[in-house]
């Protein structure tokens, strides 16, 4: 079997699926869009266990760094890319991407005394849309070899 049966084109990146000619763009689904919570520079308060858990599943979902004050009074600024949820605080576990270094620590949900929002939030705004904005803003003025870079993290 060639794949063509399923839907493969050997022409294709083997992940890539042919679609048939059939398919019309304007029978795509849409799926709407959603207000995305604006979190960056929030400062919540980390009272009880149903605290520290919802307030950690709302910075793993963040995109951009976030700052852990440790029980000892230590602090940890990085992208938080992991959690794994255990049945108490102490076997319950996130793990992050230092800004500054390539280490990526681990630290216990018990020894987190305070959580900021303190970097970025990159999937925050419309840059897609100020990004084709200027491109077609460029194309209008006879622009050629349009180059539109993206924004600093920084």
């Amino acid at each position: 079997m060639s794949g063509r049966e399923h839907g493969h084109d050997p022409a294709l990146p083997h992940s890539a699926v042919a679609v048939s000619s059939s398919q019309e763009s304007d029978e795509l689904e849409v799926v709407p869009g959603f207000e995305r919570e604006n979190l960056q520079g929030w400062i919540p308060e980390v009272a009880s266990d149903a605290d520290i858990r919802a307030v950690i599943e709302k910075a793993f979902d963040y995109r951009g760094d976030v700052t852990i004050t440790r029980r000892d009074g230590g602090a940890i600024t990085g992208y938080l890319f992991d959690r794994r949820v255990g049945s108490s605080l102490d076997s319950s576990v996130v793990r992050m991407m230092l800004a500054t270094g390539n280490e990526r620590p681990q630290i216990s949900y018990s020894d987190i005394a305070a959580l900021a929002f303190t970097g970025r939030d990159t999937a925050a705004g419309k840059s897609y849309e100020a990004w084709v904005k200027k491109y077609w803003e460029k194309r209008a003025a006879g622009e050629k070899n349009i180059s539109i870079e993206p924004e600093s993290l920084e």
